[in-house]
């Protein structure tokens, strides 16, 4: 628990709240509408980063996730200011791709100017991809694949979510799309491995959609650069075509920390 500017408890994962679904119908509309009623900064992390209680007239009382653009550390291999973007565009794709591990996301305005609002997921306190591994690899091996052709920078373990309602969770995508090979995770127990088929026929129907130029290519294609989204197209395509795991690049290729 953590208190914000008003002096009121921000639930940060103790327990779910009454009613809280992630697929609550909508759920999207609920984290754009809502009124920030207060924000909280979170205690880690390189960018600025805040619990926001959210009001909504209808829905009532949430808990978000805001990342602003102005909290946003420079960073010399990613252009400035785009971060957020790229976090929402993680959550675009997992949800074309039906994956639906990325909790809810938009962009929109707050106390602090533009950036993401993400639903915040109550999680179990200690749990992280070290901690289950092993009993949860069928939904460790669609993150995996993810990570794979979005070129994630980050996957850390505590990035990786045990969620209350039993699902494993992905956060934290700010550094995916980069051109040039990024990918750091912790994630590489599969490596070499077949992708399994039923993942493939996903990844093949999303490729499709960005080859022929649909709704998600044009949706990315506000949010990064065409470079980055012709990068993305090929290094999909390269997954599908290979139908393997990839091995760890020539340069470093495990996050700090990996916690």
């Amino acid at each position: 628990m953590a208190e914000d500017a008003e002096g009121e408890r921000i639930d940060i994962g103790q327990e779910a709240p009454e009613g809280w679904r992630p697929d609550a119908p909508g759920i999207l509309q609920v984290l754009l509408e809502a009124e920030v009623r207060s924000v909280q900064l979170a205690p880690d992390g390189s960018n600025y980063t805040f619990y926001a209680v959210l009001e909504h007239a209808v829905a009532g009382r949430w808990v978000g996730v805001y990342k602003p653009q102005r909290g946003e550390a420079p960073l010399w291999d990613f252009p400035s200011g785009t971060l957020y973007k790229r976090e929402y565009g993680a959550y675009l794709v997992s949800e074309a791709l039906g994956w639906n591990f990325v909790p809810p996301t938009v962009v929109r305005d707050g106390p602090y100017d533009v950036g993401t609002m993400q639903l915040f997921v109550p999680s179990v306190q200690g749990a992280n991809y070290f901690s289950f591994r092993a009993e949860r690899a069928a939904e460790l091996q669609r993150m995996a694949a993810f990570d794979a052709f979005t070129n994630n920078a980050d996957r850390k373990g505590s990035h990786c979510l045990l969620g209350l309602d039993g699902r494993l969770w992905g956060i934290d995508h700010g550094l995916c799309f980069n051109v040039e090979h990024k990918l750091r995770t912790v994630i590489w127990d599969f490596q070499g491995d077949p992708v399994p088929d039923h993942l493939l026929v996903d990844l093949r129907r999303l490729l499709e959609r960005l080859m022929g130029g649909g709704d998600i290519a044009a949706q990315l294609g506000d949010l990064i650069h065409q470079s980055e989204l012709d990068m993305l197209k090929r290094r999909l395509e390269a997954l599908v075509r290979a139908g393997v795991y990839p091995p760890p690049g020539m340069r470093r290729s495990v996050p700090w920390p990996p916690v």
